[in-house]
């Protein structure tokens, strides 16, 4: 296979969410997310420091910023996304470990904390704040993408190729409940398929589950994993999303004893889908360096509202692009001729046109002798 095949060929994506698996509160969003406030942190040091301002208030700034995206983007899910779900049961709102949290809502709060932030500190006006800022955000947003893509979550849409991800973790996670003794699943890519791919984005796709021995005989587990496995792989919803299992052929599949235990591998088929996870996490992080260099460069000649300005429309113009590529996230949205990220991205986009307007009309300030 040369370079183009393997670029364009498709990838089986399972990982373990959790950064250590016998560990599996430590996951890779929640490391992924800290990570983005604590570099954020040192960058706010920094720039502090090179414009001459007081490097304690960065420690106060970074509690607005931590608390307003966690409630704005919780906060934004619940009331754009799934409202009645969450008001006809509140205490479900604090769940955020269950994930649910948008964009859109954690960039409203975190102008409204800023603006609380800026209130209390007259040495800095409520614009120069959100437009340094600004610069961070958009790198932690590249960090939070990333940890979507960890957790197989905010996925694309099929390709309708032989190239994309097929997101095989959720089936893994369902096969290793099943009432046969299973020791360990893995979905992979097979090596020996390629004359099935067809070009339409239904691709060859390997599952092997260890099972122990033990309570079943080979007779018996084969009536289990030709019932059970074939269930999982075509009646729960993350498999007909999926994966494209024939719900009325027979399970094809091989058994074969390893001593101390069984190996079933299962060969089915799954979808590839666009991995807009690294779409988005790849323009967020092009927009930090830009933001970073431009400040670099320009510093406090910055006419205010600049930076604002540029972030609402590249960050949020961008997230209007690749909504196209993304699966909805909630049913509603399938009847929408423009998604809710993009129906919200949308003023927000304007909103920036308008500040990079009003700033180029007022120019770069003069340089500090």
């Amino acid at each position: 296979m040369n370079t183009i095949d393997i670029i364009l060929s498709y990838v089986v994506w399972s990982p373990n969410p959790a950064v250590f698996p016998s560990f599996e509160r430590l996951r890779w969003y929640s490391l992924l997310f800290a990570m983005g406030f604590i570099i954020s942190q040192q960058i706010m040091f920094f720039i502090y420091r090179k414009e001459g301002e007081d490097e304690t208030l960065v420690d106060r700034l970074t509690i607005y910023m931590v608390l307003s995206t966690i409630i704005g983007a919780r906060l934004g899910h619940v009331l754009f996304y799934e409202p009645e779900k969450y008001l006809s049961n509140p205490i479900d709102i604090l769940k955020v470990w269950e994930g649910g949290l948008a964009s859109h809502g954690a960039a409203i709060a975190i102008l409204i904390a800023l603006y609380l932030y800026a209130r209390k500190i007259p040495s800095q006006s409520y614009l120069w704040v959100v437009d340094r800022i600004v610069i961070v955000v958009a790198m932690t947003g590249a960090l939070i993408r990333i940890g979507n893509l960890m957790n197989s979550e905010i996925g694309g849409k099929p390709t309708g190729s032989d190239s994309g991800f097929v997101f095989a973790r959720d089936t893994e996670e369902i096969l290793e409940t099943m009432r046969i003794p299973v020791l360990s699943v893995d979905a992979y890519k097979p090596k020996d398929r390629s004359s099935e791919l067809a070009g339409n984005g239904i691709v060859p796709l390997n599952i092997d589950i260890r099972i122990e021995k033990g309570g079943f005989s080979e007779a018996d587990l084969r009536t289990a994993i030709e019932t059970d496995v074939k269930y999982v792989l075509t009646r729960f919803r993350s498999s007909q999303k999926y994966l494209a299992e024939n719900p009325e052929s027979a399970l094809n599949y091989n058994l074969t004893d390893r001593g101390d235990h069984y190996l079933a591998t299962v060969f089915t088929r799954g979808v590839a889908r666009y991995p807009t996870q690294i779409y988005e996490a790849a323009s967020y992080f092009v927009i930090f360096l830009l933001l970073y260099f431009l400040w670099w460069k320009y510093k406090s000649r910055l006419p205010d509202g600049l930076f604002l300005g540029l972030f609402l429309i590249s960050v949020f113009g961008m997230r209007f692009i690749w909504e196209f590529l993304k699966e909805n996230q909630v049913e509603f949205e399938d009847s929408l001729t423009l998604n809710m990220g993009q129906a919200l991205s949308i003023p927000l986009v304007i909103g920036g046109a308008i500040l990079v307007i009003l700033a180029l009309k007022r120019g770069f300030k003069p340089a500090k002798n």
